[in-house]
């Protein structure tokens, strides 16, 4: 009986860590490591932000209206949010906004707006002046 007893203690001994974790936690490879690292923190907006923001709606509605009318500068809104992006999108996170801004401009005029009717022209000469109007203000307030 006593020589059970030594075996069975030896069996635990030996096996002793594994009872208690199936499987061992295993490092992280870097690449996992580097991964779970919270982003840096983002700088604050500017002040023209808003505007900013509107403007990406706008000229998201325009390239939406523009091409459903089959204007000859439709590309050429796709073309402008593009360099908006490139010159203003210093960041992963304030990119994301400015091109949600586009894309919801887009979209809620191709909800509404199926064929280049008298109300897709109207709305697309009163959003080009308005964004006329709110980039001469921007680049007149802060520049640009």
């Amino acid at each position: 009986m006593r020589r059970i007893g030594v075996a069975l203690l030896c069996a635990l001994v030996t096996t002793g860590p594994a009872l208690g974790q199936a499987n061992p936690p295993r490092p992280a490879p870097p690449s996992a490591q580097r991964q779970a690292e919270p982003p840096e923190p983002e700088a604050p907006p500017p002040p023209y932000e808003p505007q900013l923001l509107k403007l990406a709606e706008i000229m998201g509605s325009l390239a939406y209206l523009r091409t459903l009318c089959g204007a000859r500068e439709a590309q050429d809104w796709r073309e402008r949010m593009a360099a908006l992006l490139e010159s203003e999108g210093r960041g992963p996170q304030r990119r994301e906004r400015l091109a949600s801004a586009y894309n919801r401009g887009f979209r809620a005029y191709s909800a509404t707006h199926r064929i280049c009717g008298e109300g897709s022209q109207e709305a697309s000469s009163r959003l080009a002046s308005e964004g006329e109007k709110l980039a001469r203000a921007l680049a007149g307030r802060f520049g640009g």
